[in-house]
Order: structure tokens, then sequence, then C-alpha cells
């Protein structure tokens, strides 16, 4: 039984060391914990400081973009230019119908845009309800998505500064030049103005372009005499901005652009068939008067707007935006100026998007 006793001690005490040294191995053994401990702290701290919340979305550059069915591969040629022309952290939000969201999702997994950040957003095109007249001389204009514009604030987006872009545009610069533009105090958005560039003069003049708004809006109408507005004024293209998104909600921009496009509804204050759609003419009316000028350079415009007026190529080269605006689009026949386009074109992996040219079938 002594025995016995002995080795029962033995046992105990070995056991115990056991304990001991695991114990001891433990404490000194390294974690990984505390670090995942520190990440979780630096989100709680964002969302709930905004300072922090900025600061973590600094190096971001958002994009807002649409995507119609008909047009996707005119949106993703946007997209690649801006990609493949910067070394910035760019963030593409990808708004479209229901209809679109699959192409799109194929379209940038299956070709060589695979690797940029983006989110689908899908529009609800019944917040247009009474506020947009049908029209037949350019059914394109009427298109929902040429209305997204009008409601940035309410996307499913986190930034207070974002950039929009219509999906017949091609940049040649960096895009972080564009979005570091400062914006005036009290100002929600910068545009290019339709009488800045003197190189652009020539071919308005040559097209017939309307560069007032004059052009835009019917100054018979008592609520257009109203606004008190110069009709010789220089009118802008809202097809390319930078947004203050805060300054925006502050001003309740939609609102006013929803107000306007009431008004038209009911009363025909301006329509498509005068000059840029139904979709400038609210923006004109809003902004007039409070917004900062972009560099002209960001913005060259009306390549759209005939089958052979052409801009000099040694212009073309140093601008940092090229716009297709008008009727005769870079991915149709006639149209000017194709090879700056196509050069950012990517085919469609699924063939419903194809290019016509005068060799081709479609």
């Amino acid at each position: 039984m002594a025995l016995l006793r002995k080795v029962n001690h033995v046992l105990l005490f070995l056991l115990l060391l056991m304990v001991c040294l695991l114990l001891h191995s433990a404490l000194l053994r390294p974690t990984t914990r505390p670090k995942f401990a520190d990440h979780r702290k630096i989100a709680e701290r964002a969302a709930q400081d905004p300072a922090a919340r900025t600061s973590v979305a600094d190096d971001i550059i958002p994009i807002v973009i649409c995507a119609s069915e008909e047009r996707v591969g005119a949106t993703m040629a946007t997209i690649n230019s801006v990609h493949r022309n910067t070394d910035a952290r760019v963030f593409f939000y990808i708004v479209t119908l229901h209809d679109a969201v699959k192409l799109a999702k194929q379209y940038i997994k299956k070709t060589a845009l695979k690797g940029i950040r983006y989110k689908i957003l899908e529009f609800n095109p019944m917040v247009l309800r009474g506020k947009v007249k049908p029209d037949s001389s350019r059914p394109d204009l009427l298109h929902p998505l040429n209305f997204v514009r009008f409601y940035l604030p309410l996307l499913d987006i986190s930034h207070t500064r974002v950039i929009y872009l219509d999906d017949d545009v091609i940049v040649q610069g960096d895009i972080k030049n564009l979005f570091n533009v400062k914006l005036k105090p009290g100002h929600a958005a910068a545009f290019a103005t339709d009488c800045d560039l003197p190189s652009t003069h020539e071919m308005v003049r040559s097209i017939g372009m309307q560069t007032t708004y004059m052009g835009f809006l019917d100054y018979r109408k008592q609520q257009v005499k109203d606004l008190g507005i110069n009709p010789g004024d220089c009118s802008f293209n809202p097809g390319v901005f930078v947004a203050d998104i805060s300054e925006w909600k502050k001003q309740k921009i939609t609102k006013q652009l929803e107000k306007w496009m009431e008004e038209n509804f009911k009363e025909n204050i301006y329509s498509s068939a005068m000059a840029g759609g139904v979709a400038t003419p609210p923006m004109l009316i809003v902004f007039h008067d409070k917004y900062t000028t972009l560099d002209p350079l960001w913005h060259v415009r009306h390549l759209g707007w005939s089958p052979d007026a052409r801009y000099s190529e040694s212009f073309l080269q140093e601008a940092h935006l090229l716009h297709w605006n008008g009727p005769f689009k870079p991915w149709n026949y006639p149209a000017v100026h194709l090879d700056l386009w196509e050069r950012w074109f990517i085919p469609d992996p699924s063939g419903r998007f194809s290019l016509v040219r005068p060799d081709s079938d479609s």
C-alpha cells in the first residue's frame, strides 16, 4: 500500500507539473486575436466618427455610370478607359435596370475588366412616374437611366463626393485630377460650360449646336420668364460632373429637379426637340450660377453631333475626356473619331453588343 501511495503521489506531481507547463506555454504563445480586435475597433471608430470615416474613403474615387441593356458595351469602354489611365483606387457604381444586371456582371467577369472594384445598383424607374412625358424625336433621351444623375444621394453609395459619367465618354487623362477639383463654397457640383473652350467654337458653329439657355428653355412660357435667367447665358452639359453629395442633400437638389420635371410634364416648358433632351433643362435651371467650372479639357464634347465634322487630331490628343453627345455614337456608323473610342472597346462575351461598321452586317 505504501508503494502504491508513493506512485500516486508521483503521478499527481507529474500531472500538476504538466498543467503548469501547459499554462506557461499558453501565456507565451503568440496570437492573432489582438490584431483582429484592433481591426474591429478601427471599424467601430470609423462608423462613429465622421472624420475617421472620411479619411478611410479619401483614397477611393467613386464613379457613377449607367449601363443600359442596349448600350452595355459603351459603358464598359468608358470604364476601361478610366481604369487603364490611372493608378488611383477607383470604385465603379454601375447603375442599371433589372433586365441588364446579369448582362453587366457577365461582361465584367468574363473580360479584362474582372479586376475592377464595382457594385451594380438597380434603378427603379417608378420614381419617374408623372415626371417624364413621351417624346418620339429622341426616344433614347427618355430612357429611365438618363435621370439617374438626379438621384445620386438616393443610390446605395457611401461617399461625400462622386464623379458622374455618361456612357458615351472616353477618359484619356488621370481621373484623380478630375476628382480633386476644388468646389467653391455652397456649390453642389462642377460642370464644364458650353462657352469655355475657343477650340470648340468653330465646331459648334458648323453643326448649329446651342450653347445658351435659349436653346433649352421655351422663353414664351411664363414659368421660364419668371426665372429671370438671361436667355444668352452659357449652358453646360450634365454628362460629366463632380458632385458634393452632402451639399446636394443640404440644398435638396433632387427635390428641385423633380419640381421642374413635373412642371414640364404639365406645361411643356422645354422639349428634347430643342437641344439637349429632357434631362438637361432641369439641371440648367437648378444649377444656374451655382456651380464650379471644370477645366474645359475635362469635357471635350459634341463629337456625336455630326457624322463628318471633326476636331483636329492634335487638339483631341490634349483632351482629358471626350464626349460623343449627340445622335452619332462611336459604336454605330457613321460617326467621327472612331479610333479614339475603339481602342478602349472590349467585345461583349455574350455577343449581344456589337459595333456597327460599313463592312459589318450588324
